[in-house]
């Protein structure tokens, strides 16, 4: 069975599952259990760190509210696209997903800022600014109407460009290719900038078009080229790291103001843990993706001169800040944990 007809065929057999499922177990209905059955959607396999944090996540509420809930964790979009669990998640078919900021944004504008590119002078800037409540409060908490809530944001390391046949030494050589992005005006317009042609789709399509030859290349984060088996076709990587945004762990509202005081107080302990885990695991898994990549998939990983990306995306901030005026504050703070952790 071809890639996507099997990709396809598994998300319309795990949406049969759910929908199954929750009409028998949902509430326990018919099975002698009247537990909550919570589950989780994400995008990624069972040995990346989203899942091992969602994995330590759901053991720890089910050891301590085991007699009221029971936390089930579903990768690898066995319950639909990225898109589709975000709309699973906002109906209450299911309780959390991990999202992108790409996807966020057609909920709320505010957004934006996360995707654009050079946000963060460094790694510790990133981390810093994604701890900071008064960076983050505002922008997570302001997709209630929609049925949604960020309550955690987890580590996804810095967005390069990748692709088959052609190494990315400087913006003009993206002139033409076909490159995949997040589905964001944002990202579309990054893309214009760079001179290539943005092609938005879901993650779980990207496989199958590179194969196909209907994409030059993408950008993401090296596990990509492991866990998802990109380094098997595009054989350069280049770190011009225009992007460090975070996967987010996104909750049904309704679920998490049904929870009582005491609960959500567990589920908030919960939500530490998920970070705490999946940054933890982060740096380890990157260096042996990237070490899969050079030595068994015989990526060739490039290190260009980042300032011409920089300066042919700088437009951008401004055109998002004046379009958005209330994001200038939280862009102000930004910078200032820029101004205390430049790169080195």
């Amino acid at each position: 069975m071809p890639f996507m007809k099997r990709r396809t065929f598994l998300s319309l057999m795990g949406a049969a599952a759910l929908t199954s499922s929750m009409m028998l177990t949902g509430c326990g209905v018919g099975t002698g259990d009247d537990r909550k059955i919570v589950r989780i959607g994400h995008v990624q396999s069972q040995t990346h760190p989203d899942h091992l944090g969602l994995e330590a996540f759901a053991n720890y509420i089910n050891e301590k509210l085991g007699d009221k809930y029971r936390v089930e964790v579903y990768p690898s979009e066995l319950l639909g696209s990225q898109t589709e669990m975000v709309q699973l998640t906002q109906t209450g078919a299911i309780d959390f997903v991990v999202a992108s900021t790409a996807i966020m944004e057609t909920f709320s504008a505010k957004y934006q800022i996360f995707n654009l590119p050079y946000l963060f002078s460094s790694v510790e800037a990133y981390h810093e600014a994604m701890d900071d409540p008064e960076v983050t409060d505002p922008i997570f908490k302001t997709t209630s109407k929609a049925g949604l809530e960020t309550v955690a944001w987890l580590d996804a390391g810095t967005r390069n460009f990748y692709t088959i046949k052609t190494p990315i030494n400087q913006p003009s050589d993206l002139k033409g290719l076909k490159i995949r992005v997040q589905q964001s005006p944002t990202n579309v317009e990054m893309m214009r900038l760079l001179g290539g042609t943005a092609t938005p789709m879901g993650f779980g399509d990207v496989y199958t078009a590179l194969q196909a030859g209907i994409l030059d290349g993408a950008e993401n984060n090296e596990l990509a080229l492991t866990d998802n088996g990109h380094g098997d076709i595009c054989k350069y990587y280049s770190y011009d790291m225009h992007q460090m945004v975070p996967d987010l762990l996104v909750a049904n509202y309704a679920f998490l103001n049904e929870l009582s005081d005491e609960e959500r107080a567990i589920f908030e302990e919960g939500f530490q843990i998920v970070k705490r885990t999946e940054q933890d695991a982060w740096e380890d898994a990157v260096a042996e993706a990237k070490d899969k990549a050079e030595n068994e998939q015989h990526v060739n990983f490039i290190y260009p001169d980042t300032a011409p990306f920089q300066e042919a995306m700088a437009p951008l901030h401004d055109s998002v800040l004046a379009a958005n005026p209330e994001l200038q504050p939280i862009y102000d703070l930004i910078q200032q944990h820029n101004a205390a952790h430049t790169a080195d």
